[in-house]
């Protein structure tokens, strides 16, 4: 097992017990040399993830910018709300034909190329929305957000990407959470400024004109960024960060197979575990993140602005999760026990949210939505970084794009049949279908001793399971009788 472990020759091993934290870890010998190869950290590091997080923002602002005012547009447009709903999920449709093409495009034009195009099609996109703030316009500003939904995928396989080839091993979760932060904070502000600058107003001709300052700032945020891409952006540092940087950089291009690639990630059994949970988790963010609008209107008609701001609320914690389980990663490594426990809660918050959301108390909504969203969100880099720990030396950019890839599929599914369920019953049933799922996906991650033994969690780490598990039922059952009314009553009194 240690033989199987140690690089030969100066080549990487491609084992998959050889982990990239080992590698970062371990001295990287080269044949006929003695020394280490030289590092060096940059300060433009900072200035690349930086620039990346913000032209990511500009993208995941427009994903939501229509659902969040799903009524509106559907009164502006003349359509259903399912289709207002496609608005968003078309982000999640095109992601999937195009993945592979644009990840192999990654691996082959590196960085720089990727992130030209990505700012350019989003640049693009926003200007084509421009001209379609007419009522007859919608298959106008469809084709706008599907231009954006392409530079889409461009943008979300990149962080983990960006992380190691710029930073160090000790900062790499770190960075991968600055980018995965930028992103979520594009969404935060979709939730926030749509239904301040298009406020529900009868005149057609007024809300023509609030929809297009919206977007003509949208148009003039991304082509500010994609003049700055094109004159900041660099592929990579002079020198690389790390000894596993530099060891990937003796790999000739004509050495690495996309395909071989891919075939070794679809044969790494806790991989395929990670992108099944990890596709059902984030899954269900977007399904409630596409439907918000919808389920706070129902129960509190006219609060299209606090609709935002819960949605805002989702991702502000979820940020906050995200840089916390960044800084934790990057000090213990403890990949496993960290992922697992974010899963659990995540279950636990979306007991709390669907069980909580008709009360009548928008404070309440905000408590639990906020609780939501700081372990939900907040599992996105975690997903990311321990995906990059099972497959190392695989391209980074592979394997979180399997990953996106499962989220945008279980994300279609979800928002479909959460909004059918809602239409058809009520939004309790249609956020209980997400918590099973939820429920699956934390059962995948922890409850099967034969998973635990291959990922190697010990057993005390099973024990802990079994009481997490234990406190996510009586916190079920608790909201059960509050929906029974036993402890609704004392609601009702606050």
């Amino acid at each position: 097992m240690c033989d199987e472990s140690k690089p030969v020759d100066g080549e990487v091993n491609d084992n998959k017990y050889f982990s990239k934290t080992a590698a970062t870890d371990a001295e990287v010998t080269f044949e006929h040399r003695s020394a280490p190869p030289e590092t060096r950290l940059y300060k433009k590091r900072w200035v690349i993830v930086f620039l990346f997080s913000l032209y990511s923002l500009c993208n995941s602002y427009q994903w939501i910018q229509y659902g969040i005012i799903n009524n509106i547009f559907m009164r502006f447009y003349g359509v259903d709300s399912f289709t207002i709903d496609w608005m968003s999920m078309i982000y999640m449709l095109t992601y999937i034909p195009l993945i592979f093409p644009v990840a192999w495009l990654l691996d082959k034009k590196g960085l720089r190329v990727i992130a030209l195009v990505a700012a350019a099609l989003n640049c693009t996109g926003t200007w084509i929305k421009v001209a379609s703030a007419r009522p007859d316009l919608f298959p106008v500003t469809f084709l706008g957000q599907f231009t954006c939904s392409v530079a889409q995928v461009f943008i979300l396989g990149m962080p983990s990407r960006i992380a190691s080839v710029w930073f160090g091993s000790e900062e790499v979760s770190t960075a991968c959470s600055i980018g995965v932060f930028g992103n979520q904070l594009g969404i935060a502000i979709g939730f926030l400024v749509p239904p301040i600058l298009v406020p529900n107003v009868d005149d057609l001709d007024e809300l023509a004109a609030h929809i297009r300052v919206m977007f003509y700032i949208t148009a003039g945020v991304a082509t500010f960024l994609f003049v700055l891409v094109v004159i900041v952006f660099q592929e990579r540092p002079d020198i690389p960060p790390t000894h596993a940087q530099a060891a990937a950089r003796r790999i000739s291009p004509e050495n690495y197979s996309y395909t071989a690639s891919i075939h070794r990630l679809l044969r790494n059994k806790a991989f395929i575990l990670l992108v099944i949970t990890y596709g059902l988790n984030v899954g269900c963010f977007y399904a409630v993140s596409t439907l918000l609008n919808r389920m706070i209107i129902e129960h509190y008609p006219g609060e299209e602005v606090n609709a935002g701001r819960i949605g805002l609320t989702i991702v502000i914690a979820g940020m906050v999760g995200s840089l916390i389980c960044g800084i934790w990663l990057d000090r213990s490594k403890t990949y496993k026990q960290t992922t697992l426990a974010v899963y659990l809660m995540s279950l636990v918050g979306m007991v709390l949210y669907a069980f909580t959301l008709d009360l009548g108390h928008l404070w309440v909504v905000f408590i639990t939505a906020g609780t939501l969203g700081f372990f939900m969100t907040g599992y996105l880099p975690l997903g990311f970084e321990f995906a990059v720990e099972l497959t190392f030396p695989e391209s980074e950019g592979t394997s979180s794009g399997l990953l996106n890839c499962s989220a945008q599929v279980f994300g279609i599914i979800f928002t479909i049949c959460q909004g059918k369920i809602m239409d058809s019953f009520n939004t309790l049933a249609g956020n209980l279908f997400l918590c099973a799922f939820l429920l699956i996906g934390t059962i995948i991650t922890g409850a099967d001793c034969s998973i635990l033994i291959y990922l190697g969690i010990s057993p005390k780490m099973k024990v802990d399971f079994n009481h997490m598990v234990s406190f996510v039922v009586r916190t079920s059952l608790f909201f059960i009788y509050a929906r029974s009314g036993i402890v609704g009553t004392w609601f009702k009194y606050l």
